[in-house]
Parts: structure tokens; sequence; C-alpha cells
């Protein structure tokens, strides 16, 4: 083989080379990065439309049973109202019970 002749405009040339298979490279990375995350969006899209249909079920048992607590909670308020006020209808002694306590102590 013969020795090529570094000249000036040989070095240019190289640099212009190796410039432009970065760039390409570059390039082909960027469409590849656009690719994988075109479909990774789709797969999240369509997970998203898949796990509604699964979980409505789901939600509607959760629903159902916050509805019961929330009756039951009720109760139990409407019992409490109605223990304090006859507690408070009732007549008192004059002498608390945490007055007794502390006496007795």
């Amino acid at each position: 083989m013969s020795k090529r002749k570094n000249t000036f405009t040989r070095f240019i040339e190289d640099i212009v080379d190796d410039t432009k298979d970065f760039v390409d490279d570059i390039v082909d990375r960027a469409k590849d990065l656009e690719t994988d995350a075109v479909d990774a969006i789709k797969d999240v899209v369509d997970d998203d439309e898949s796990d509604d249909k699964v979980s409505s079920p789901g939600v509607a048992e959760l629903e159902a049973a916050l509805a019961e607590l929330t009756a039951k909670v009720n109760q139990l308020a409407e019992l409490q109202l109605a223990a304090a006020s006859s507690s408070n209808s009732a007549p008192s002694s004059g002498t608390s019970s945490s007055t007794r306590r502390t006496a007795a102590a």
C-alpha cells in the first residue's frame, strides 16, 4: 500500500467525514428514542384503558363499603347525641363523678 499524503485539504476532508458520521449516528439514535417513546406511551395508554374495565367492580365494592360505613357512623353519631341529650336532661346530684373520684383518693 502506498502512503497517503497528509495535506491540509485531506485533514479538512477527514474532519468533515467524521462530523457527518457523528451527526448520522446522533440522528439514528434520536429516531430510535422517538420510536421507543411512542411505543411506551401507547403501552401506557393501552394499560390505562384495560385497568378501567378491571377496576370498575373493585371501585363499586369500595363505594358500597363506604356507604355502609357512613350509615354506621351516622347511626352511632345519633346514638351519641341522644345519650348526651338524655344525660343533660337528667337531674344532677350536685357533685360530678370526677369530683367524687378526687375526694375518694
